[in-house]
């Protein structure tokens, strides 16, 4: 058997939204992996990508393998560290509209406490 990947490697520019190919393909998927870096929580893109992702797992059973790249479950879970800050300044950013925020956050904890990799231990 064949695993056909789907890489998103368009720029989104400020206001733009997220594409329906990506939004076909996460729902499409078996499996989703979610690399978590030191930046990923100042993305809205990536939260809201990482959203959807959250929905077809608890929709369709699909499976996620998060990936922890330079910051801990730990972090991402309760929007700490270096992880936090990038999420802080999104948040502030839209204070307006706190169910997008309490969503992101739900998901971020969510995504934590599944079974993942750490890069500091590869």
């Amino acid at each position: 058997k064949k695993i056909r990947t789907f890489v998103d490697d368009e720029e989104l520019r400020r206001g733009d939204e997220i594409s329906p190919a990506l939004l076909n393909a996460i729902q499409g998927s078996k499996i989703s992996v979610v690399v978590f870096s030191k930046d990923y929580a100042s993305s809205k893109w990536c939260l809201n990508e990482l959203v959807k992702i959250l929905d077809c797992k608890n929709m369709k059973g699909q499976i996620i393998i998060p990936v922890f790249y330079g910051v801990s479950p730990s972090d991402v879970r309760h929007q700490t560290g270096i992880f936090g800050l990038g999420f802080g300044k999104l948040e502030q950013q839209f204070k307006e509209q706190p169910e997008m925020v309490r969503k992101w956050r739900d998901a971020l904890t969510e995504s934590s406490h599944l079974a993942g990799h750490e890069s500091t231990k590869f």
